[in-house]
């Protein structure tokens, strides 16, 4: 499809100064400028944003790592270790609605553009931390690190011997996703008592957050999960299974659905087995089950069985590549993929579009990824 300008965003009387770099900041900022935010991003003279570099693979002449994250936003490029550099910082964060920042933590302050200075003459601003663990360490943040060091590694891939990452910056996404809701709150704070505040959001405590029943099974019953390769550890039977051709996925999640698997792999006692008649016994008996299931599969394909079993309520499908999973988001009308038209550039340039639907205020798609310093 292509973007068409939608009216008045939700966020478009919003100024937002963006210091971040790398993914968890830039995808926030990409987020609120969807939703009409003018966002001013900063960058380095000469090599701007680090994922400028991250490629291949490259599409408009940019890594599309950067692409991922910077749409809809102004680049401008000032060197802050020059006095005139960080003048123009400091005017324009003095104007700010929202400033963004990814630094070490300190070096906002150093340079005069850190929160209590700033409050001085902009009390209204709603200033936004990403520190990788928090605001007084000094440790990088970088995803890989904190899938590690946060414990998502331990619980990924096949066996506790074999600690295997996300295969995407996951970590970075789900805090930027944080900073953005933070922000929101923040400006709604702002909305009824004319000031502004300070949100910190930090890589590790996203993480932690964000690893749901695994970190609650911890906090709360003192369990430490280890990698299970693709089972899980409290629902049976909701993995991968062969078939004629390929894996498929069943994620089976109550009796009922179990009732209707077992009905439509023709072994209807199945759910009736006393091994199998509720969850706590499907998990109490996973390795029985799972060879009852591998060995009916085997019947029929991947897509034949996604085509029988959703008829009938079974939550279930093939392992797509992304090719395949953005095919199915476009036969299921998702429309996942938008067309910039910016007149700055030669053609489209196509973009991942958000996730986001508003009925009044819809994500708009005004203007490509930027080159460094185009604005100014």
């Amino acid at each position: 499809m292509s973007a068409a300008d939608s009216g008045g965003g939700a966020l478009d009387d919003l100024l937002i100064v963006d210091f971040g770099r790398v993914l968890a900041g830039p995808y926030a900022t990409m987020l609120l400028a969807d939703l009409g935010a003018r966002v001013v991003k900063i960058e380095r003279p000469g090599a701007g944003d680090d994922t400028r570099a991250w490629g291949p693979p490259y599409a408009d002449g940019q890594a599309t790592y950067f692409q991922a994250a910077n749409r809809n936003k102004e680049s401008v490029a000032i060197d802050l270790r020059d006095p005139q550099g960080l003048a123009a910082a400091r005017d324009l964060v003095s104007r700010a609605d929202v400033v963004v920042e990814n630094f070490l933590p300190g070096v906002m302050d150093r340079l005069g553009l850190g929160y209590d200075a700033l409050t001085e003459v902009n009390p209204g601003v709603v200033f936004c931390s990403i520190t990788g663990f928090g605001g007084h360490n000094r440790l990088p943040g970088y995803d890989l690190l904190v899938q590690a060091v946060g414990g998502l590694m331990s619980i990924t891939g096949q066996s506790p011997d074999e600690p295997t990452k996300v295969g995407v910056a996951l970590v970075d996404v789900v805090t930027g996703l944080h900073a953005a809701v933070g922000i929101l709150a923040a400006l709604r704070h702002r909305d009824r008592t004319g000031t502004g505040q300070r949100v910190e959001v930090n890589l590790l405590s996203s993480l932690l957050s964000g690893l749901a029943n695994q970190s609650a099974g911890y906090v709360g019953a003192g369990a430490v999960p280890r990698a299970m390769g693709n089972a899980h550890p409290s629902v049976v039977p909701y993995q991968p299974f062969p078939t004629a051709d390929r894996p498929l996925i069943l994620a089976v999640g109550n009796d009922r659905q179990f009732a209707a698997l077992a009905r439509e792999l023709g072994v209807p006692g199945l759910a009736d087995d006393p091994s199998f008649v509720d969850n706590a016994s499907r998990v109490e008996h996973r390795e029985a089950l799972v060879a009852e299931l591998t060995e009916l599969l085997a019947a029929d394909t991947a897509d034949g069985w996604f085509t029988r079993l959703g008829a009938v309520g079974v939550p279930c499908g093939p392992v797509n590549d992304l090719a395949e999973a953005f095919a199915l988001a476009d036969r299921l009308g998702l429309d996942p993929v938008v067309e910039i038209d910016d007149p700055r550039r030669d053609g489209p340039v196509r973009t991942v579009a958000n996730p986001i639907g508003l009925s009044a205020t819809p994500a708009a798609y005004r203007t490509a990824p930027p080159r460094l310093g185009e604005d100014r």
